[in-house]
């Protein structure tokens, strides 16, 4: 599946709609089948249904050389059938070829009104799909989900504390695996976004107004969450809302950076290693407890990351997170990051109760932190945001969403099974 963003006739996208066009010709017609979106705009001022918008870009997308196998058109409102058949007439296509996406009330309604129009029998016909024309029990599945998703009552508050707030969608994969498992326990998920800059002494010099709404923030929330990230700005901030939940019993979870700062906060507060930190953010300090690995290059940031799918070993049988991964012996998530936990110092955070309960598969790497005595202090080095589903919520997240709601232990006692 490949998406082209843009709009057709932009410049930028020239070059790509080329290899979409060469690219038909090599996959063949029965293993390609391309998808043009377009907005049919609604004046307020006639709220009448304007078809010309695409109109004109299904011509300068055939002018390319790619002819739209479906046409997909949103819309805030449900769109006529009148407009329907005149999209037909004067773009070449089948009526059943236009697909309407109005505004739904959640995003899981959307694969149940392209179902409505009939996408799956389309796609099984035009790409002789070797599927049943009936439902599917997934889809019985899904559209009782987003029933349910509609007639939740009950809120579970999560703090995330980064320092991309601005701009939401930094942590689009980060907010879906909140709301999935949120769903799965039937809560509503209220995600406080908060400027880890805010948390700092400094802000509380600048602006104490900011600083003070910040902290009012952090302490409301039901659990708190710090993502992955690069760069020292904000990280005083972090590490402020990481002693916050580890001191006063607020379940935590830390994602790559969120993990390594987890890590640094626990050498300063508990082992008393007042300059601990990571040699991303001070590579003279006198206890690195987070550094870079020796096969990478710190002299050239390029091309230097632990990327990909990489399998993480649980250490003890004694483990929430094994627990909440089914009782696996390991589990694979993707990583992304280019400073690790020191492997030569983390006996002296076992012996304060601060658990590596995951390890690469030398036993090299640091993968999973748990804190003895506490509701759920987690932390973990790769992003297990990106595997979380729908359906089958991301097992790190879950944890903190039941941690949040005090149902973690009654989870556990039932063998890990959702309560209906």
């Amino acid at each position: 599946l490949f998406q082209l963003g843009g709009t057709i006739g932009d410049i930028e996208g020239m070059p790509f709609v080329e290899a979409f066009r060469q690219f038909q010709f090599k996959a063949k017609r029965e293993n390609f089948c391309n998808i043009h979106v377009s907005l049919v705009p609604q004046p307020n001022a006639t709220g009448e249904q304007k078809t010309k918008p695409t109109q004109n870009s299904v011509r300068a997308l055939r002018g390319l050389g790619l002819s739209p196998d479906l046409i997909v058109c949103r819309s805030a409102k449900p769109i006529e059938m009148a407009v329907k058949e005149k999209i037909s007439m004067f773009c070449h296509v089948e009526p059943e070829q236009v697909i309407f996406i109005h505004d739904v009330s959640s995003t899981y309604r959307v694969p149940i009104l392209l179902e409505e129009q009939g996408i799956i029998k389309y796609f099984k016909q035009r790409l002789n799909l070797p599927i049943d024309d009936q439902p599917s029990d997934l889809l019985m599945k899904w559209k009782k989900m987003a029933d349910r998703y509609e007639r939740l009552l009950k809120v579970c508050s999560i703090a995330l504390v980064g320092k991309y707030t601005k701009l939401s969608d930094c942590y689009a994969s980060v907010f879906k695996a909140l709301e999935h498992s949120a769903l799965a326990i039937n809560h509503k998920l209220d995600l406080m976004y908060i400027d880890s800059t805010e948390l700092e002494h400094s802000t509380e010099v600048e602006n104490s107004v900011k600083y003070h709404q910040a902290w009012h923030k952090l302490c409301k929330a039901d659990g708190i969450l710090v993502p992955g990230g690069f760069g020292i700005r904000g990280t005083e901030g972090k590490l402020q809302a990481i002693s916050w939940a580890r001191t006063k019993k607020k379940p935590f979870l830390g994602v790559c950076l969120g993990m390594q700062l987890a890590v640094v906060e626990f050498a300063r507060n508990c082992l008393n290693w007042k300059d601990a930190n990571s040699t991303e953010f001070d590579p003279d300090t006198k206890n690195p407890v987070v550094i870079d690995m020796p096969e990478h290059n710190p002299g050239d940031m390029g091309g230097t990351m632990r990327l990909g799918k990489r399998r993480t070993v649980f250490k003890t049988q004694n483990s929430v997170l094994r627990k909440l991964y089914g009782d696996e012996m390991f589990v694979e998530e993707r990583h992304r990051h280019r400073y690790e936990v020191n492997p030569e110092l983390t006996h002296c955070f076992e012996e304060k109760g601060l658990k590596f309960v995951g390890h690469d598969t030398e036993g090299n790497r640091m993968e999973m932190i748990e804190l003895e005595n506490h509701p759920y202090f987690v932390g973990v080095q790769f992003h297990p945001e990106f595997s979380s589903r729908p359906m089958k919520p991301s097992p790190p997240y879950l944890g903190l969403l039941l941690a949040a709601t005090g149902t973690l232990n009654a989870y556990l006692q039932r063998g890990c099974k959702l309560s209906p």
